[in-house]
């Protein structure tokens, strides 16, 4: 049976979220600064759903979905769509015109991983998964230059930042609240505005973030360019199994 205004997705975030707060001493002032900055940069996003800034106080104003998620830091349900996407062989490359081979990214690495009922104090699959991927691209979390990340929730950006290897395990919250997460930090996350203010079509999700990061890498980002931006990452998760998503892939993508 349903509760109204909330969703059992949303009570799990916000039990991953209490449970980092409780750990590392995470503040729900450093959740809202992710909310606010993926707000800023959906604001500058013509394909966003929700098209507005907000600072890190109106966030936090915002109506309480779950603590300590309020409804500013939670992803949109929208409809969505996604088509013309190309994928095809280094030797099918060569047959195309110039024009298109120009335009190419190299998949360097895409990763697959299934969830497991783990332990809160136990890494995520996402954690797996780019591992690996980092492994098959042979390149280093440092070598990232721009990434979409899965952020139903502005939780989701800072545990991913950890997942990821961007920061240390723990760290996540002054990691982003120090701005190491904006258009000029190192490494810029959720650039599109992230899922929060891009919206979450469910299954098309994981195409529009590849859609940001290649815009990205092919420099035709408008005033969301990330400067020289060579090397991409996409993390998105789906379904739910005890404390994480169900299946989680981790994409690299290389302009270089």
């Amino acid at each position: 049976m349903g509760i109204p205004d909330r969703t059992m997705f949303m009570d799990t975030y916000a039990a991953q979220a209490n449970y980092h707060m409780h750990r590392f001493g995470t503040t729900q002032r450093q959740i809202a600064a992710v909310a606010a900055k993926n707000h800023t940069n959906g604001a500058a996003n013509p394909l966003a759903q929700y098209r507005f800034a907000m600072t890190v106080d109106e966030v936090l104003a915002d109506r309480e979905v779950s603590y300590p998620l309020t409804r500013a830091m939670c992803a949109p349900v929208g409809d969505g769509a996604a088509a013309a996407v190309v994928v095809c062989s280094e030797r099918a490359l060569t047959s195309l015109p110039e024009a298109v081979r120009e335009r190419a990214v190299r998949v360097a690495a895409a990763v697959l991983r299934s969830g497991v009922y783990r332990r809160p104090d136990e890494v995520s699959l996402s954690r797996v998964a780019a591992d690996r991927a980092y492994e098959l691209a042979g390149m280093k979390p440092e070598d990232i230059d721009v990434a979409e990340v899965h952020d139903a929730t502005a939780f989701g950006e800072i545990y991913q930042a950890e997942m990821l290897r961007f920061c240390d395990v723990g760290a996540g919250g002054p990691f982003v609240a120090a701005g190491a997460t904006a258009l000029d930090g190192r490494p810029p996350l959720n650039t599109s505005g992230g899922l929060l203010s891009k919206g979450h079509p469910i299954a098309a999700s994981g195409l529009s973030m590849t859609h940001e990061v290649v815009s990205q890498l092919r420099g035709e980002a408008g005033p969301r360019q990330v400067r020289d931006a060579r090397v991409a990452l996409v993390e998105n998760g789906g379904g739910i199994m005890g404390l994480e998503e169900a299946a989680c892939c981790v994409t690299i993508l290389d302009r270089r």
